[in-house]
C-alpha cells in the first residue's frame, strides 16, 4: 500500500501553524535568552517583541505582525523577529513578503527553530493546501537538518519530518522519523500514528490496528481513526487475527499428539519396570494397582482428545482447500479440473468424518451357544475354574469353529460397572485336540483372571474410538481418498498409531497379571503348556485349513471335517511354532510374547499340585457331532466366498 494513501487523515492533524509552533508551552527559558540578546541589540523593542509574542501566540496575527515590524524596523538582522514577523505575515495572507523572511532568517541563522518554520510553510500553503513536489522536498530537507539540530525536548522537528515523508512516499525517511518518535517520544499520538502506517505498510494489519486504537485513546480524532481502521485494516487485521488463533490452536492440538506419545512411552517403561520389580506373588488386583488407574485415565483422555481433534482436522482440510485455491486465484492461473477434484475431495473427506461418527457397528455373538447337556463336564470345570480364581462363573460357552479363546461381557455400563452382565466365554474347536484339562484350566483361569480384575467392565471409550477410527478409514478408501495428500487420511494413521500404542501397553499390562492368576492357581508348568498349546493348533490349524480348502476348491469337492486332519509338513510346523513363542515382543503388541510370558509366569509361586487329567474333548458327549458341525460351518463359508 503506498504510503501517500494516508495523507489525507494526518493532514487533519497536522496543517495548521498551531500544531507546530504553539503546540506546545513555550521554553522559557529559550525565550530569556531571546529577550537578552535583543536587549544587547535594541534595549526600547523588548518589551513590544514580548507583546509581539503574546499576540502570536493568542492567534492574533494581525497585532503580532504589526508589532513585530516596530522590532524588525530597530533590529533587521535579529533572525527571531524575522521567523516570528514571516509567520504572522504568512498567516494574515502576505505569504510571499512572510516566505521571504523565514528565507531570510535561515540565511542568517539555520536554527532549529528557523528550519521548521520555513519547512512547514513552504509544505502547506493553507489548511486545504500543500506546497508543490518541490517545495515539499524542501521542506523535508529542512526538517531533516532542523530535528538533526534540535537539542530540546520537542517532538514538532521528528513529526514533521515523518509527515512530509509520508506526503512524498518517502518510506526510509518516514521509518527512520518514526523511530525516532518511538525512541523519544513513546506516548504521543502521533508515534502511534505513524507507526500504524508503516505497520499496514509492511502488512502487519493486527499491529496497525492496535496502533490506531492507541493513536485514538491518545488524542487521534475518532473519524479520523474510524477511518483508517474502515480502509481495510480493521477488516485484514480481524482475518490475521483469526488466522494466528487458528495456528496457535493447530499447534497446541500437535503439542497434544506429541504429549500423548510422550506419554504413551513413559507409561510403556513404567509398566516394563512394575513387571519386573513389582512382587509377582503379591495380590495385587487390576483395580487396586495405581499404574492401572493412570492407564485408564490415558486411555479416556486419548479418546475424549479423538473427538477433539475432528474439528481440527475438518478445519485443517477445509483451509487447507481454501487456501491452495485463493493461490490459484492470487498467481492468476486457475486449474479447473485440479480445483475441482481438491474441493470435491475436501467435501467428502469432512462428509465421511462426520458421518462416521453417527454409523453405528451392529455387533454379534460369535459362533453359537453351547448348551450344558452337550458337555456337562466342561461347564462343570468352568464353574470349577470360576470358584478356585474367587470370581463369578461365564453364563454362556459358545463355541466357533476356529482357535479363539477369550471371555466378554454382554450388557450396559451400569450392569457391567455393578459385575452383573452376561459373562460369555468363547471357545474355538480346533484348539480342543490334544489339549490336556490341567492346561486348559491355567488358561481358562487366565481369562477368569480378566474377570477378577474388571478387565472386561470398562473399555467403552477404546473401544468406540477405534470402531470411529476404522469407520473413518474404511470410508476414506471406499470413497477413494486414502491418497497421501489428504490431511485426514494422514491423521487417522497417525491417530490410529498413538492409540494403538497407548491402549496395547495397557492390554499387556492386563495379560500379565491374568497370567499371574493363572500360574498361581494352576502353576507356571500348566500355564505354559496351555499357552504353547494353543499357540501350536493355531498353526497347525492355519495349515490345516489353508490347505484342505485348497483342495477342496480345486476338485469342487466339500470341506472334510478339519479337526479330523493332520498338518502338511512337521517340520514347517515346528519352525512355525518356535517362532511364534520367540519373537520379540513389539510395543505395537496386545499381548507380551510367549517367551516374555512363560519368563513372568515362572517367577510365580503355586501351593497347588495339579492332580492328573484327561483331555478337554472327554469333558465333551458327543465329538464327532461337534466337529461335523463346525467343518459344516467352514464348508458354507467357503462356498459363499467362492460363489459355488
Amino acid at each position: 500500500m503506498r504510503l501517500r494513501n494516508y495523507l489525507s487523515c494526518i493532514l487533519i492533524l497536522f496543517l495548521s501553524l498551531a500544531a507546530f509552533a504553539q503546540s506546545n508551552e513555550r521554553d522559557m527559558e529559550k525565550e530569556k535568552l531571546i529577550w537578552e540578546k535583543l536587549e544587547s541589540i535594541a534595549p526600547r523593542s523588548v518589551e513590544t517583541f514580548k507583546a509581539a509574542t503574546s499576540a502570536l501566540d493568542s492567534g492574533d496575527y494581525k497585532k503580532a505582525a504589526s508589532l513585530y515590524d516596530e522590532v524588525f524596523k530597530t533590529a533587521p538582522d535579529f533572525d527571531p523577529v524575522m521567523r516570528r514577523l514571516g509567520l504572522s505575515l504568512v498567516e494574515i495572507g502576505r505569504r510571499q513578503e512572510g516566505i521571504a523572511l523565514l528565507e531570510a532568517a535561515v540565511k542568517k541563522n539555520r536554527s532549529p527553530e528557523n528550519l521548521i518554520s520555513l519547512a512547514q510553510h513552504l509544505a502547506f500553503v493553507g489548511e486545504e493546501k500543500s506546497g508543490s513536489t518541490q517545495d515539499i522536498e524542501r521542506a523535508l530537507t529542512l526538517a531533516q537538518d532542523a530535528a538533526i539540530a534540535s537539542t530540546g525536548n520537542d517532538p514538532t522537528y521528528w513529526v514533521m519530518v515523518a509527515q512530509l515523508s509520508l506526503e512524498l512516499d518517502r518510506e526510509p525517511d518516514l521509518r527512520i522519523a518514526t523511530r525516532m518518535l518511538v525512541t523519544q517520544y513513546p506516548e504521543m499520538m502521533a508515534t502511534h500514528y505513524f507507526s500504524a502506517v508503516l505497520a499496514a505498510t509492511d502488512g502487519n494489519w493486527i499491529k496497525a490496528e492496535e496502533e490506531i486504537k492507541r493513536a485514538q485513546s491518545l488524542g487521534l480524532p475518532d473519524e479520523v481513526a474510524e477511518q483508517m481502521l474502515a480502509s481495510g485494516i480493521h477488516t485484514k487485521a480481524t482475518v490475521w487475527l483469526y488466522a494466528y488463533y487458528s495456528l496457535y490452536l493447530v499447534a497446541a492440538w500437535a503439542v497434544g499428539l506429541v504429549v500423548l506419545f510422550v506419554l504413551g512411552k513413559v507409561f510403556s517403561k513404567a509398566t516394563l519396570q512394575w513387571i519386573e520389580t513389582a512382587d509377582p506373588n503379591a495380590q495385587v488386583g487390576g483395580n487396586d494397582l495405581p499404574i492401572r488407574k493412570y492407564y485408564r485415565w490415558l486411555i479416556n483422555f486419548a479418546g475424549v482428545y479423538y473427538y477433539i481433534s475432528i474439528p481440527v482436522v475438518v478445519f485443517l482440510v477445509l483451509a487447507t482447500a481454501a487456501s491452495i485455491t485463493y493461490g490459484f486465484f492470487m498467481a492468476g492461473r486457475i486449474p479447473i479440473k485440479l480445483l475441482l477434484i481438491m474441493v470435491i475431495g475436501a467435501v467428502v473427506t469432512v462428509y465421511k468424518m462426520i458421518r462416521s461418527l453417527f454409523i453405528k457397528i451392529k455387533s454379534e455373538d460369535p459362533g453359537r451357544g453351547l448348551r450344558e447337556d452337550e458337555a456337562p463336564d466342561l461347564w462343570a470345570l468352568v464353574r470349577e475354574v470360576a470358584q478356585t480364581v474367587s470370581t463369578r462363573a461365564v453364563d454362556e460357552i459358545r463355541i466357533t469353529p476356529g482357535t479363539d479363546m477369550a471371555v466378554y461381557e454382554r450388557g450396559s455400563f451400569k450392569e457391567r460397572m455393578q459385575d452383573r452382565a452376561h459373562r460369555i466365554l468363547i471357545l474355538g474347536v480346533g484348539t480342543l485336540n490334544g489339549f490336556n484339562q490341567n492346561a486348559f484350566r491355567a488358561v481358562l483361569a487366565h481369562e477368569y483372571g480378566h474377570f477378577r480384575h474388571r478387565d472386561t467392565a470398562g473399555g467403552d471409550v477404546a473401544i468406540r474410538v477405534n470402531n470411529d477410527m476404522m469407520k473413518f478409514a474404511l470410508a476414506l478408501i471406499e470413497s477413494g481418498q486414502a491418497v497421501w495428500w489428504n490431511i485426514a487420511f494422514q491423521f487417522v494413521r497417525v491417530y490410529h498409531f498413538l492409540f494403538r500404542r497407548v491402549s496395547h501397553g495397557a492390554t499387556r499390562l492386563q495379560e500379565v497379571l491374568a497370567d499371574r492368576v493363572a500360574a498361581r492357581k494352576f502353576s507356571p508348568q500348566a500355564f505354559e503348556e496351555g499357552l504353547s498349546h494353543i499357540i501350536r493348533r493355531q498353526v497347525e490349524f492355519e495349515d490345516i485349513t489353508y490347505w484342505e480348502i485348497t483342495n477342496a476348491n480345486k476338485t469342487r469337492r466339500s470341506v472334510h471335517n478339519l479337526y479330523e486332519l493332520k498338518a502338511s509338513e512337521e517340520q514347517m510346523i515346528e519352525e512355525k511354532i518356535r517362532e511364534a513363542i520367540n519373537r520379540p515382543t513389539s510395543e505395537d503388541d496386545t499381548h507380551p510374547s510367549p517367551v516374555e510370558r512363560f519368563r513372568l509366569a515362572r517367577r510365580v509361586t503355586c501351593s497347588n499340585e495339579p492332580v492328573p487329567a484327561g483331555m478337554v474333548w472327554d469333558l465333551f458327549t458327543n465329538r464327532a457331532a461337534i466337529t461335523d458341525e463346525m467343518s459344516s460351518l467352514v464348508n458354507e463359508a467357503v462356498r459363499s466366498v467362492s460363489g459355488a
